[in-house]
């Protein structure tokens, strides 16, 4: 074979190729990873640590420390069973006076406002019209009466002489029929000057009860009909007064239980906001029929209104007090908590509260009537947000900042 004569390069220390680039070490790239891992993984740890303190800082302290809280202290004493409801306040009388003749007005006698007695007069209209036809009235009367006294005489003249035999009966028949015919018209004229001095009293318009006048409704020279609708004045009775309130007919037979035995219950009448008590009165009585749209029925009660604190047509709070318990565990209603259904309580003994399962009864005006305590013992009436069973507490006499006395579940 002939012989090879390529020529290859010459190989020494001034040809040699060029080394390649070193390569990055693959243990380096997996510590840098660890290491960034590892930064993240103090930053979560940090984070978390941040939200425990957060948590364990609004956390119960009922086994970190003590709990400031208010007291009160269970008391035995009475407490009334109230019905509240509202009603409206309702005169007893309210007269709306009109004209009962035709005629001007020639006086207001009123002022408005004004306090006034049954018999007083207020209006005054034109009385000479109708004291003219009292007046002819009775002259008719005076007229027939005696034309029926000369028949009467007659009739005294004709019996004698009937008795003597001077006259034929049947004059004396028909002087009999004339004197019974005259006693009619004089009876007549007699009707009529009733009625005309009736018409001469419609004239002096007076009050029909004491009570006070509202504002004035005419003035003088007005003209007011007999048919008109024109009201002259209003009267209202306001000493006593009544309000009309309403009564559930679940507590319809409670109310009639103590109503057969002669009770006189009691029954308050507060402003609309509930708070301040207006009057004090008692249960007049009970309508005679449920309403079936709202099942309740009316009820009126009396009022003495002696300072004027009740005004018709006001609307009011009422209590009605059904009955009293007597000897019963009270406390405020501010420390009864709830959790669903159940009802309890936070009592402190030796600075720990221990919640206790009550049962609630009556409650008025800011206390309440409970089962499951104690007179005497001493419940927690504030900080419920922090307080477990079994924390231990600080009492303090005033509220903490923060106090929460609302309803909350431990």
């Amino acid at each position: 074979m002939p012989a090879d004569h390529t020529e290859h390069p010459a190989i020494g220390p001034d040809h040699q190729l060029p080394a390649p680039a070193p390569r990055k070490s693959k243990a380096g790239g997996i510590i840098v990873w660890i290491v960034v891992l590892l930064v993240f993984a103090l930053g979560f740890w940090l984070v978390l640590r941040k939200h425990d303190q957060a948590q364990s800082a609004k956390a119960p302290r009922g086994g970190g420390g003590p709990v400031t809280i208010t007291t009160a202290t269970a008391q035995k004493g009475d407490i009334g069973a109230y019905l509240d409801s509202i009603g409206t306040v309702t005169p007893v009388y309210t007269t709306s006076l009109t004209s009962q003749v035709t005629g001007i007005v020639t006086a207001v006698q009123y002022r408005e406002g004004q306090t006034v007695h049954k018999g007083d007069p207020l209006v005054q209209i034109d009385e000479r019209p109708f004291a003219a036809t009292l007046l002819q009235a009775q002259g008719t009367l005076e007229r027939d009466q005696n034309v029926l006294a000369q028949a009467q005489m007659d009739l005294e003249r004709y019996r004698d002489a009937w008795a003597r035999k001077a006259i034929p009966k049947q004059t004396l028949d028909d002087q009999e029929k004339l004197v019974l015919q005259d006693q009619g018209l004089v009876k007549l004229d007699q009707g009529l000057v009733q009625f005309d001095q009736v018409q001469l009293d419609f004239c002096r318009i007076t009050s029909p009860i004491s009570g006070t006048v509202g504002l004035r409704l005419i003035d003088p020279g007005n003209v007011v009909q007999s048919s008109g609708t024109t009201t002259l004045a209003v009267i209202t009775q306001l000493q006593p007064i009544t309000v009309i309130f309403t009564i559930s007919e679940d507590n319809l037979g409670q109310v009639q239980q103590q109503l057969r035995k002669n009770a006189r219950l009691a029954v308050d009448a507060y402003d609309r906001a509930g708070l301040k008590k207006i009057a004090s009165g008692k249960l007049l009585t009970l309508d005679n029929q449920i309403d079936t749209t709202t099942g309740t029925v009316k009820a009126r009660a009396s009022f003495d209104n002696k300072d004027f604190g009740l005004f018709p047509n006001e609307f009011v709070n009422t209590k009605l007090l059904v009955d009293t318990l007597h000897d019963a565990t009270l406390i405020p209603t501010s420390a009864i908590q709830h959790n669903g259904q159940t009802a309890f309580v936070y009592v402190v003994q030796d600075n720990t509260a221990h919640m206790r399962t009550i049962k609630t009864g009556v409650t008025d005006s800011g206390t309440a009537q409970v089962t499951g305590i104690n007179p005497g013992d001493v419940l927690a009436t504030s900080s419920f947000d922090k307080l477990q069973d079994n924390s231990k507490v600080v009492i303090s006499k005033t509220p903490p900042p923060g106090n929460t006395q609302g309803s909350s579940a431990p």
